[in-house]
């Protein structure tokens, strides 16, 4: 029997990266496809921990590079869940450069759609998501409009 619902809090994943010669693109920075690859990972993790089953990526929206990162640079990545549906979940990621004294400066933001998927590799239900502060109430209210805003593209083809 489901839960039936969990906090947005307990969805919080976080990793940190430290930025290696192997992640650099030509011109010396972190190169964007190995930061989406730590985005997607994380928005996966955070809603498996929402759902407690597997889970695949069906879209990522906004991905926003603010600001690059370099070699050495300190990268820390943290999802929360801001939305829930019937099988979908969305996870806001950002991605920040830390420095030495512990300080973050956003780098990149993205919104990534997740479905849970039963033993079958169908969609499942997932439970509620219990929001609890003003701020997690304000992101559900703006997941809505992302919500909104991906039916409206897909109706429209793109």
């Amino acid at each position: 029997m489901m839960e039936e619902g969990r906090k947005a809090a307990d969805s919080i994943v976080e990793t940190v990266h430290i930025v290696r010669p192997n992640h650099l693109n030509n011109s010396g920075r972190l190169f964007g496809g190995i930061l989406m690859q730590w985005i997607d990972e994380v928005g996966a993790l955070a809603a498996k921990r929402h759902c407690r089953k597997s889970v695949t990526t069906v879209s990522v929206d906004n991905l926003h590079f603010i600001k690059g990162a370099y070699p050495k640079d300190d990268i820390v990545i943290k999802g929360k869940l801001t939305h829930v549906g019937n099988t979908s979940m969305e996870v806001k990621v950002d991605t920040y450069v830390e420095d030495e004294n512990g300080e973050r400066t956003l780098i990149n933001r993205a919104y990534l759609t997740e479905v849970a998927l039963g033993h079958d590799d169908r969609p499942v239900r997932v439970p509620r998501l219990l929001l609890e502060t003003e701020e997690e109430r304000q992101e559900w209210v703006k997941a809505e409009k992302r919500r909104e805003l991906r039916k409206i593209q897909k109706a429209g083809g793109f």
